[in-house]
């Protein structure tokens, strides 16, 4: 089975958040509470967010954590990568020259194809269309048809 990790799914959780009040500068405390993660994971993620520069600190008293561009120029690749690096489906689509078997695999490149395919995917989703209830109906991203279950 293929997941992202749990940083990598709070991180989406919290920058949903900040994008529902833009304008806002949101305290740490308070998107935690909202989103009901603990302060620690929370503010891990933040700081993990700011140094991949999506989302903005503010020092002071009326400072905190804000997007660092608009929900809709932020796409969920950039968010995993942020928190869990470079999305890949095996080894070999991670580490190169990390496989004893990549000189003789059969498969190698059909998975380096899988995981552009994937990425894609990530990259063509926005925060804002995480934002968005998914359609009962199928819908088309790129190409891809997906059906509500």
């Amino acid at each position: 089975m293929l997941r992202i990790s749990k940083l990598a799914d709070y991180g989406t959780v919290i920058m949903n958040c900040l994008a529902n009040d833009p304008e806002i500068t949101h305290k740490c405390h308070e998107i935690a509470h909202k989103v009901h993660l603990a302060l620690p994971t929370t503010s891990k993620i933040l700081k993990m967010l700011v140094s991949a520069d999506l989302v903005s600190s503010v020092r002071g008293s009326g400072g905190g954590y804000r997007l660092s561009r608009p929900s809709e120029h932020i796409t969920v690749a950039e968010i995993i990568t942020a928190l869990d690096g470079q999305p890949a489906l095996t080894e070999c689509t991670a580490i190169a020259k990390k496989c004893p078997h990549e000189g003789i695999c059969g498969v190698r490149d059909n998975w380096h194809l899988i995981n552009k395919v994937v990425f894609l995917a990530l990259n063509s989703l926005t925060l804002a269309d995480m934002m968005k209830p998914i359609n009962l109906h199928p819908t088309i991203v790129q190409g891809i048809q997906f059906e509500q279950r």
